[in-house]
């Protein structure tokens, strides 16, 4: 119940501070930044035996969109995973958001501004900058679990075991999310540095845009539709840091089988085609553009009703 008290004061938080800031040109950026971010998340990579990890995106949405956007964001990516997908269930959306929204960026987002102080100027160092925020943010969110974990726990488990292990694993995942952020924060540098909230005031030698809004669009689609059809296909089928922490310290049986296990994506799989591959792509490109249109639908509707937009 706090968290999703907390969870839900600071969405609202975001979006009055978004009345006065989000101009048109954001809109579709930040409906890419969801759907993309969905998509990766699909895939989850090996970090130890045994265990995989998978990108948060709350520090990467921050610097691309801004802390409040980020986190009105990756709120949007993790109601559509519980909605549609069973994927964190309906009674964890307050914790969800909380750990994987809230927290990554905003605290993801504060750690890129001083990170890229001390880094050398430049589009190396938003970059780097990038990577350190992302790896930081993970951790952060892994020991925000550990906290909650010790309010408000349901099985015996002493908080120094969770949070040491939580740590822990995340510490390891957080370099996947440091690469997968880099990377995207690198290309849209290179493509559209001007739409990179976290580069703005940094003199990056450029004068003129390179690619057109449109194609921009078009290819940050694209290439989330790849993530999700393709890319996923290659996730790693173990469980990823928090799954391991609850099997290995012994509160897995804790979790509750999801309201809505039997919806048409349940689990990332389309129920009623058997071929796995076909079916895992189907949900991936639905999920992704259900994630864009509601992103998309959302903050265009909202700046709509808002008289000070620009």
């Amino acid at each position: 119940m706090a968290t999703g008290v907390v969870s839900a004061g600071t969405v609202g938080m975001a979006l009055r501070q978004l009345k006065e800031t989000m101009n048109e040109k954001v809109v579709p950026v930040a409906g890419i930044t969801a759907a993309f971010i969905f998509a990766a998340q699909m895939f989850n990579f090996p970090v130890a035996a045994g265990t995989t990890g998978h990108l948060i995106g709350g520090a990467l949405a921050a610097i691309l969109l801004g802390p409040h956007l980020g986190a009105l964001v990756v709120s949007v990516v993790v109601a559509v995973q519980a909605l549609f997908f069973a994927d964190g269930g309906l009674t964890a959306l307050g914790y969800n958001i909380l750990n994987m929204a809230v927290v990554p960026a905003y605290a993801g987002y504060a750690l890129f501004g001083m990170f890229k102080r001390v880094l050398p100027k430049g589009r190396g160092g938003i970059i780097g900058a990038t990577a350190l925020a992302a790896w930081a943010s993970v951790v952060l969110s892994a020991a925000a679990f550990s906290i909650e974990w010790l309010f408000g726990a349901t099985a015996p488990i002493p908080f120094t075991r969770v949070f040491g292990a939580m740590v822990g694993v995340h510490v390891l995942i957080g370099i996947g999310e440091a690469v997968i952020s880099a990377l995207a924060v690198g290309a849209v540098l290179a493509s559209r540095p001007d739409l990179v909230h976290g580069a703005r005031g940094v003199d990056l030698g450029e004068g003129r845009v390179k690619v057109p809004t449109r194609t921009f669009v078009i290819g940050g689609v694209l290439v989330a539709l790849v993530f999700a059809a393709v890319v996923s296909q290659f996730a790693v089928d173990d469980p990823d840091g928090l799954e391991w922490v609850a099997e290995t310290e012994g509160f897995i049986d804790q979790g509750r089988d999801h309201a809505w296990s039997d919806f048409l994506f349940a689990d990332y799989a389309t129920r009623g085609i058997e071929n796995e591959t076909l079916s895992l792509a189907i949900a991936g490109i639905a999920g992704t553009l259900i994630t864009l249109l509601v992103a998309w639908g959302v903050l265009r509707a909202f700046r709509e009703r808002s008289p000070k937009a620009v």
